[in-house]
């Protein structure tokens, strides 16, 4: 059943008319929303909960991104974020190889900078509906009709900033989430913020069967320790993420000193499940997807967030072209998804390479010994899946 509003647009209140909607507030949806609107449109913005919050995230920006978050109003250094110039990578036996980041980056979490950037939009006129979740989108004559639960809104362009997996994604039946759980689409993240002594400098990657958690310095004197790891691996410990953190993720050497060593600061983790690094269209229904929307870069690249940022300014200029009249709405799209390829479709396709070295701890150990007497492997690995600063 089509939503009530799409046919009489003419008699929707102005103000529930908008240029474009963003259905997301992450980093994607909140820096592509402040582009548009500096640009002179009326955005309107959808997230479902209410800042600030916490989201399972690496927290660690690569360096590329920073000229871009301080041309919107964050400067990183001026925050006094830790600055990130070295990688640590573990096997589960403990091998270790570390090298020096080409680029770098810093670590600043999801709760401060999202908060900013939410404050941002506000400041500038985004209207930020908070706590208001998309039930339903359709295009129809040139328009979107959207129904959330405050209400329904007409926008001429409409952007898919939802995260790792939404109940649009199963309306539009995206194939992603219709395929059989695999080792690419069945995945849970846990994150926690600690204190601990570790080198604020360094990012580590610890590996653990069928998993590898990241750690990394934050703000305020805080590290975000995030894992990865299959659903299998949380069923095989009677669905206990402490179990499994004692059966699995504790015969890493390394990770058991930080685990056993560290002041844990939440009472429990935050969680997410069923995330999923297939390929995924980068348009649906006319709707921009943007950021993990349009597909994740696996967490042992460490800049999905960078990337998301890039994508939203990307999409900012080409709805800018479209939104003036100069291009047409299929131009846009086709823009877009070469523009998206372009970009980041090979370093996509290199992460999902990388993460198949990993998982298995035979494999990850002699991966690590095979790569570690050749330091310029290391730092092509990594070049190979950050980009340029944008």
């Amino acid at each position: 059943m089509g939503l009530s509003l799409v046919g009489d647009r003419k008699k929707m209140k102005a103000e529930n008319r908008y240029d474009l909607a963003v259905i997301g507030g992450g980093l994607a949806g909140l820096t592509l929303a402040i582009q548009v609107r500096k640009m002179g449109h009326s955005v309107i913005l959808f997230e479902k909960e209410k800042y600030p919050f916490h989201r399972v995230c690496g927290e660690y920006i690569s360096l590329e991104s920073l000229d871009f978050l301080k041309s919107i109003g964050i400067d990183p250094i001026a925050m006094d974020c830790p600055l990130i110039s070295r990688l640590i990578v573990t096997a589960p036996d403990g091998t270790k190889v570390e090298e020096p980041l080409p680029l770098g980056g810093f670590g600043l979490s999801r709760y401060v900078l999202d908060e900013n950037l939410a404050n941002i939009a506000r400041e500038i006129g985004v209207q930020l509906m908070e706590g208001d979740k998309v039930q339903d989108i359709e295009y129809k004559e040139g328009y979107f009709a959207i129904r959330s639960a405050s209400g329904e809104y007409i926008s001429t362009a409409a952007a898919g900033c939802f995260g790792k997996r939404s109940n649009l994604d199963m309306k539009w039946q995206r194939p992603f989430v219709e395929t059989k759980p695999t080792k690419l689409n069945n995945y849970i993240g846990v994150k926690y913020h600690i204190k601990t002594d570790l080198p604020k400098n360094t990012i580590a990657l610890h590996n653990f069967s069928d998993g590898y958690c990241g750690v990394s310095a934050i703000e305020d004197d805080k590290y975000c320790l995030c894992y990865l790891t299959t659903a299998a691996n949380l069923r095989a410990s009677e669905n206990s993420i402490e179990k499994m953190q004692e059966n699995i993720l504790f015969k890493n050497p390394w990770l058991e000193k930080i685990f056993r060593n560290a002041e844990f600061l939440y009472n429990q983790p935050v969680t997410i499940s069923q995330v999923s690094f297939d390929k995924k269209s980068l348009v649906e229904d006319h709707v921009l997807m943007i950021g993990d929307a349009a597909g994740m870069i696996t967490p042992l690249c460490g800049n999905g967030m960078s990337m998301a940022m890039h994508a939203g300014k990307l999409a900012a200029d080409i709805l800018e072209q479209f939104l003036n009249h100069k291009i047409s709405r299929n131009e846009m799209e086709q823009r877009y998804k070469r523009a998206w390829s372009g970009h980041f479709s090979n370093r996509l396709r290199m992460g999902r390479m990388i993460q198949s070295m990993f998982g298995k701890p035979a494999t990850t150990s002699l991966f690590l010994k095979a790569v570690k007497p050749f330091p310029f492997m290391v730092r092509g690995l990594i070049t190979k899946t950050h980009g340029q600063p944008f």
